[in-house]
């Protein structure tokens, strides 16, 4: 049910206009930029097609820069709010511009969509002159893990729909610009003990490597990856890696190490397309 409410959530959204024109300038030749934004229809995705970009004069979108360039990371409750930049070039200058996320194989059978909150605004992006022929306009979008981040099958790469227009009634559409990296938020937690120890004697070391699960809204143990076990001595800045070890079917990690010297011992996961990395809190032995 939430699926498909979210889905219907998106299509209407997507069905708002996109980059209205001054009434001055909407002549013969002004397209109708709102029939041409994508809409989602459908929960599942089907056959691939290839993107289908639009184009009108000599409008040109030459830059596309979304979360300044870091991956989009969602949690389980908390809504995630991002900028989205794009630049634009028009000899008559650039009136308007803007992107958006979504997911799936082609526009028509997209399962998630991220869009402005400012779609059906006159104008979309708040746009910066640069000079008089072009601009960067940026917008926020906002990833809600109970609205339109809904389910675990949207982790991992998203696509960017972006579109410009000139103040001549110019315009340009990229159905896939580039691509962002949606992941599902990750937690890692370490425990060394005894503390303290005495040299020469067994540390046990454990901890959790957990991530958000969207469909339920929860933390689960990310199960069977590979986590580096690291160690910084005391009065040291740096961590070195002393084995690597994989977490168990529910996410749980334990190891053994002798103790040697005062210091943190932290897990380390490198992380992977639809989770973040992360590195544990190091947690500190005193060897005697």
């Amino acid at each position: 049910m939430r699926i498909r409410a979210t889905v219907a959530a998106v299509t209407g959204a997507l069905a708002l206009s996109a980059l209205a024109m001054p009434a001055a300038q909407a002549d013969n030749h002004t397209p109708d930029l709102a029939s041409l934004v994508p809409s989602t229809s459908k929960a599942t995705p089907f056959t691939a097609a290839a993107p289908a970009d639009e184009s009108l004069g000599d409008t040109k979108i030459t830059a596309v820069t979304v979360n300044g360039g870091k991956n989009i990371v969602v949690g389980t409750t908390v809504k995630k709010s991002f900028t989205v930049s794009v630049t634009a070039t028009d000899p008559e200058g650039v009136h308007d511009a803007f992107a958006m996320l979504w997911h799936g194989p082609d526009t028509d059978s997209a399962d998630g969509a991220i869009v402005p909150e400012t779609l059906d605004n006159d104008q979309v992006g708040n746009c910066t002159n640069s000079s008089a022929t072009t601009a960067t306009c940026k917008v926020t979008l906002i990833a809600d893990p109970n609205e339109n981040v809904y389910s675990n099958i949207l982790a991992g790469t998203w696509k960017v729909w972006a579109a410009a227009t000139g103040n001549d009634g110019d315009y340009q559409i990229r159905e896939a610009y580039k691509t962002a990296k949606v992941q599902r938020a990750s937690k890692l937690t370490v425990n060394a003990s005894p503390e303290p120890v005495k040299k020469g004697k067994t540390i046990t070391v454990t901890g959790k490597l957990s991530r958000a699960n969207w469909d339920d809204n929860k933390y689960h143990g990310y199960t069977g990856q590979s986590v580096k076990l690291q160690f910084r001595k005391k009065g040291s800045d740096t961590y070195t890696t002393v084995k690597t070890i994989k977490s168990n079917s529910t996410g749980e990690l334990k190891t053994t190490v002798t103790a040697s010297a005062d210091g943190y011992f932290r897990y380390s996961f490198a992380g992977t397309t639809t989770t973040p990395a992360i590195n544990a809190a190091g947690d500190f032995v005193d060897v005697q």
